[in-house]
């Protein structure tokens, strides 16, 4: 079997008006689908966060992937690391979404290499990793403050017809008040078991008057989960994260630096966890040296791939960590490949994050992927088990060119709505 093609599709899918320390999302999130086909005539899909640059890196190593075996992982991945330019953790950036280009290039290949190996030997992907733990992977709820609309096609405004969950995804939610009701709509529509708070919007107390509201509404059997995407100074983390004591599952990066996290970690009973202190092999030395950490969350688009999260896992049980997964804005490719993720990894400690119910679109076969009780069903089919819609992606693809977007900047998103907003890596 040999790779004989590579097609690299950018696609942009409505994303409401969320808010997070880098700002506003803006009325599209963009994702780029990454299909391999070989000479057997099967086709491996994988998903990662758009931008040019990831588009033009993906590009620059496709005579690499051209003629490689996709069963041969190892040998590929060492090619591609002789022509990816070298990648240190610091490139990951300030901002909340990792701005890495040499990971995603390893992951997009390593799960569509995964999804044809899957297909060519009639086996899930989760079976490659080592075998189903779990048939249902089970995701948490997770919120945002936002400001009214819906984005995409539908711009800005609402749709006075839509009820339930598609009527609170337009809703403006910028309160304790509109953060329980928004709530309420997505367990009731999805099932969800656990609830995560986006923070970094508005000063601490507001925030965590948010999650004591929530506590009240859904009661001590429901986890709660905090994420402040390290704005908070030491300081602050430790003040409010004593506040916040015995009401939450986790604290998620309250504040920055693997030191900064470990400070915090010895003054609070929570645990913390994070996506943004400890985002590489190379930063896990200091992460057991220091202590800055009690889960770490993997997101198998920045770690290299399925393989590598199940690496990080393996370290996670040697290190006495908790692991489950991070999230960003993704279609069905995406959320397939973190459920047989999730399905393989022994000591997933937490429910994953997800943002799939703030989208609506979908660009593979069947349409949005189901929700049970906040868990979601593997896919049956060999590999990942999901197929593309060509019709749907060519319609993702228009969007994308008519957006005109080259990358994600929230900041001048956030700007049309609050002049003169500058981002800034500590706030309270």
């Amino acid at each position: 079997m040999r790779i004989t093609e590579m097609h690299i599709t950018p696609i942009a899918l409505g994303d409401p008006p969320l808010l997070n320390a880098a700002g506003l999302h803006a009325p599209y999130c963009l994702r780029t689908v990454v299909e391999l086909r070989t000479s057997d005539g099967l086709s491996g899909l994988a998903e990662v966060p758009g931008s040019v640059a990831v588009d033009q890196a993906l590009a620059a190593v496709r005579e690499v992937v051209i003629g490689a075996d996709p069963r041969n992982w190892h040998a590929l991945r060492a090619r591609l690391a002789e022509r990816c330019a070298p990648e240190t953790s610091v490139a990951r950036g300030d901002k909340p979404w990792d701005g890495r280009t040499r990971v995603q290039v390893y992951s997009a290949l390593d799960v569509a290499c995964l999804d044809l190996q899957g297909k060519a030997y009639g086996v899930r992907v989760a079976d490659l990793l080592g075998g189903v733990v779990r048939e249902r992977v089970p995701y948490s709820a997770y919120l945002f403050y936002k400001y009214e609309g819906a984005g995409g096609e539908l711009g800005f405004g609402t749709d006075p017809r839509a009820t339930g969950w598609a009527a609170a995804r337009q809703r403006a939610a910028l309160d304790p008040d509109g953060i329980v009701a928004q709530a309420e709509a997505m367990v009731a529509e999805f099932g969800f078991q656990s609830i995560k708070l986006k923070g970094g919007c508005f000063e601490p107390a507001q925030e965590v008057a948010a999650i004591h509201a929530l506590r009240r509404r859904f009661g001590p059997g429901v986890p709660l989960r905090l994420d402040p995407n390290a704005l908070w100074t030491v300081e602050t983390s430790i003040r409010w994260g004593r506040d916040m004591e015995g009401v939450l599952e986790y604290l998620e990066d309250p504040c920055r630096t693997q030191a900064g996290m470990a400070e915090v970690r010895r003054m609070l009973k929570t645990p913390l966890a994070t996506n943004m202190c400890t985002t590489s092999f190379d930063d896990l030395p200091g992460s057991v040296r220091l202590g800055s950490e009690d889960i770490i969350l993997t997101d198998h688009h920045f770690w290299g791939g399925l393989r590598a999260s199940m690496e990080l896992a393996a370290h996670c049980r040697t290190f006495a960590r908790g692991v489950s997964m991070h999230s960003n804005n993704h279609a069905g490719i995406s959320l397939a490949a973190m459920t047989h993720l999730g399905a393989a990894m022994p000591n997933l400690s937490y429910a994953l994050d997800t943002h799939y119910p703030w989208q609506w679109e979908e660009i593979i076969v069947g349409g949005r992927i189901r929700f049970e009780e906040g868990a979601v069903v593997l896919p049956a089919g060999p590999g990942l088990g999901v197929e593309l819609d060509r019709s749907a992606l060519a319609r993702a693809h228009a969007a994308y060119l008519r957006a005109g977007l080259t990358e994600r900047n929230d900041e001048i998103e956030m700007q049309k709505k609050v002049p003169g907003w500058k981002f800034a890596a500590t706030r309270w």
